[in-house]
């Protein structure tokens, strides 16, 4: 065997062994949870319908990951509430295009505050702070330039959605 593919035998079973899991498909809240209310976010921006869009893709992640019964408003029989306030957006330019000089990339941030509840009060999981950040490509284009920050928000929401139901499954 040469040395190439023993090292690269050896790097692929370190690889194999290293123990990588999806996060948070096996971590679940206190076992008295069966439903989550989540009502649609506070926003405290300037981006028109953030709320929505962020609240729409926690909902649909919470959905796609978990066994929970998800409702949009608290009931008596709601076991849990997740409050969210929408506290700031931001866009700026990451990368300029060395031929054009125009924003290639730009990078996009959306801070929450988030915080869930039991039926009692109790506190189960709390995030004053939640940042999430990424980037998105700008048309190069300029006949056919459209804003591409609506369906970045959109996406990077979802993004958002993944990490966020992530933080509250893992903090058990």
């Amino acid at each position: 065997m040469s040395r190439l593919a023993g090292l690269s035998l050896f790097a692929l079973c370190l690889l194999a062994a290293c123990g990588y899991h999806t996060a948070g498909h096996n971590v679940q809240l206190p076992s008295e949870i069966h439903s989550i209310a989540i009502p649609v976010f506070t926003n405290q921006t300037q981006t028109a319908r953030i709320e929505q869009v962020v609240t729409a893709s926690v909902v649909h992640e919470f959905i796609g990951r978990t066994h929970y019964r998800v409702v949009t408003q608290p009931d008596d029989s709601t076991d849990a509430v997740l409050h969210g306030t929408v506290l700031g957006t931001s866009s700026g330019p990451l990368t300029v295009g060395t031929r054009t000089g125009r924003v290639a990339t730009a990078n996009v941030v959306i801070v929450l505050q988030v915080s869930l509840t039991d039926r009692h009060g109790k506190v189960l999981y709390q995030n004053p702070n939640f940042n999430y950040h990424d980037e998105y490509e700008m048309s190069n284009d300029v006949a056919s330039f459209f804003d591409e920050r609506s369906p970045a928000l959109g996406r990077i929401s979802e993004q958002l959605a993944r990490a966020l139901v992530t933080s509250i499954l893992e903090a058990y």
